[in-house]
């Protein structure tokens, strides 16, 4: 969601605050806006703000002369108060600027206690009240030499809710102040000048060295040093990070848009991912974390809690979980469980799943699971130092790299692998797995790159099919057993950036209903692997054809399908068994990535959406 850079050093920190904005763009935003101070100004605050994208930032701030070596700025995603300049970061009361990711809940009565005080709002949003706090309590302790770090702390012990903020003050030259709160945010450090951010991929410009702040705690910044506090004020050293992510890492490259780069980077991602098992003989749990043997074999079911593409992932994983390793699973939507009463089980291993590990709806399930008593606690995430992570006893890295586009694609697709070698492991933990067996399956797993690769050779037919959907307003989609999750995804896909709306059923349940909707302007999408339900899936496709609907079947090779005017068949040129689901993934990512760029949409930035779901 939003983003957030800050820079102090000797030298303008415009370039870098515009850099660190571009690399943040695929976060999503409608706004944006930069706060700087010295420079040509007289140690007046200079602010700009845009409803366009960066690029207009730039332009603007090359207008304005915008020049200054302390700074801070901001992309929003709207939460409070619609997109405009007037609500676009960062804020300013007094001497005093502000940007803000996350949100606050006490906004409203601040928000009068404030007005009481002859403070007038000018914006919509919850963070001027952030703003207007800072600067009541910078006036009523104006001496110390590090009253803005004292006025921040004061003021952060006021907020209810998330926040990441980053404040800087005519007042005060000399100090970047940031406090974070259950949004991301990390410092890097340069050499005579420092910096703050929410993502790592803002500053690797400048430092690959790192520190990621702990809830509750606030950082000054000087060009000299950074000095961090926690929660009951204590001085605090946090550990400092060189970070493995490379500039050509998050750069296009030869592809048209991040989307395309990352669908394509999917057999390396998978490679990295499982490269741990390239050369095993045999699966060990440690592969988990040190503690994974005695928690596997301590708990007698699975509850898996996540959002969006990383629940489809969770979904495929309860039927390897329950049909493979005899394991009991329950996949809950993270936003859902945490406000139901439901039954804890200490015995249940609780998965949490997250590309960013920042996700605010799955770290705030995993707390409540913890509050009912849960104790053993598993994070599949793509960011090492994300909160997901250090939340957890048991941790797997799924090493997509970093996943640019809002459409998630390579992240989906090693979480499901991290999730198959999981099953894998438990199913041998309980006697479900004989040796033959897993040497069969370790091959599998090192054959999955490949397979990916040749799979991704369907390119050229999966643009023949998307022209047909360009002008459709309109599709189902289908699949049976442990395929039925992999047509959800594909249904998200489809609808997150080509627009068109779109519905995933369990083949099975045309007849309940989704029937009466197929004619001839209702494209179905089918994924037909040759499985044990693909004669009960021939029969929902000759109940599709005899209302006249037009059929798109992404099928095995074996797979027994003749193709007609009405039923167009894809073959895959590979196929993985257990590991189906996954091969089936990347036609239908391919499917809403060509359809969505024939139809003229912003492949890599979908209306209304964010990368990083920060807030609740």
């Amino acid at each position: 969601m939003c983003g957030i850079v800050g820079a102090i050093a000797r030298r303008n920190v415009v370039p870098i605050l515009l850099e660190g904005l571009k690399r943040l763009e695929y976060r999503g935003y409608d706004s944006a806006g930069a706060a700087v101070l010295g420079g040509a100004a007289d140690g007046k605050l200079q602010r700009i703000r845009s409803t366009g994208r960066v690029v207009e930032l730039e332009k603007l701030a090359q207008a304005q002369g915008l020049n200054g070596d302390l700074g801070i700025a901001h992309t929003r995603w709207a939460t409070h108060g619609v997109p405009s300049e007037k609500n676009a970061h960062p804020h300013v009361s007094g001497s005093v600027s502000v940007v803000h990711n996350g949100i606050i809940e006490n906004h409203d009565a601040m928000r009068e206690a404030l007005r009481a005080k002859g403070y007038v709002f000018v914006s919509d949003t919850d963070t001027e009240v952030i703003a207007h706090l800072i600067n009541s309590n910078l006036r009523d302790d104006p001496g110390s030499g590090h009253a803005l770090f004292d006025a921040v702390r004061r003021s952060v012990a006021e907020l209810v809710g998330a926040y990441a903020i980053a404040v800087i003050s005519e007042a005060d030259r000399d100090h970047l102040i940031v406090a974070r709160h259950g949004a991301p945010l990390l410092l890097g450090l340069g050499d005579g000048e420092n910096f703050a951010a929410s993502d790592t991929s803002a500053l690797i410009q400048v430092t690959q060295r790192v520190i990621y702040l702990e809830d509750g705690d606030v950082a000054e910044l000087t060009r000299a040093a950074v000095e961090i506090v926690d929660t009951q004020g204590n001085a605090v050293e946090r550990a400092v990070h060189v970070s493995q992510l490379s500039a050509a890492a998050v750069e296009l490259g030869p592809y048209s848009h991040y989307m395309q780069k990352e669908i394509f980077e999917q057999p390396m991602a998978v490679a990295n991912t499982l490269e741990m098992v390239t050369s095993a003989q045999s699966l060990a749990p440690q592969l988990f974390g040190v503690d994974a043997e005695k928690i596997f074999g301590d708990i007698d079911s699975v509850l898996i809690l996540a959002c969006g593409t990383s629940f489809h992932a969770g979904m495929v994983a309860r039927y390897w979980l329950e049909g493979f390793a005899g394991i009991p699973c329950n996949v809950e939507i993270a936003s859902e469980y945490r406000y139901r009463q439901s039954v804890p089980n200490p015995k249940a291993l609780v998965i949490t799943i997250s590309q960013s590990g920042e996700t605010a709806d799955t770290l705030a399930a995993l707390q409540y699971a913890k509050s009912l008593g849960h104790q053993y606690c598993l994070s599949i995430c793509n960011v090492p130092e994300s909160a997901l992570v250090r939340a957890a006893n048991l941790r797997f890295l799924t090493r997509a790299g970093p996943e640019i586009g809002v459409a998630s694609t390579k992240a989906f697709t090693t979480q499901l692998a991290a999730l198959a070698l999981l099953t894998m492991v438990l199913a041998k933990m309980r006697g479900r797995l004989p040796a033959v067996r897993e040497t069969e399956l370790l091959k599998s797993l090192r054959h999955l790159p490949t397979a990916l690769q040749s799979v991704l050779e369907v390119e050229p037919q999966i643009e023949t099919w998307a022209r047909e959907f360009v002008p459709r307003h309109h599709a189902l989609f289908l699949g049976r057993g442990i395929h039925y999750p992999i047509a959800m995804e594909g249904a998200l896909k489809l609808k997150e950036i080509s627009y068109i709306h779109a519905e995933a059923y369990a083949a099975g349940e045309l007849k309940h209903g989704p029937l009466a909707l197929v004619d001839k302007y209702m494209p179905v999408i089918a994924i037909a692997p040759n499985d044990a339900l693909i004669e009960k899936l021939k029969s929902n496709l000759q109940e599709v054809k005899a209302r006249g609907g037009q059929l798109y079947v992404i099928a095995d090779q074996d797979t027994r399908l003749t193709g007609d005017d009405v039923l167009h068949i894809i073959r895959l040129p590979d196929h993985a068994g257990l590991l189906s689901p996954i091969l089936h993934t990347l036609p239908l990512q391919l499917l809403a990535y060509h359809v969505a760029l024939m139809r003229g949409n912003d492949v890599d930035k979908p209306r209304n959406l964010a990368k990083s779901v920060t807030v609740e």
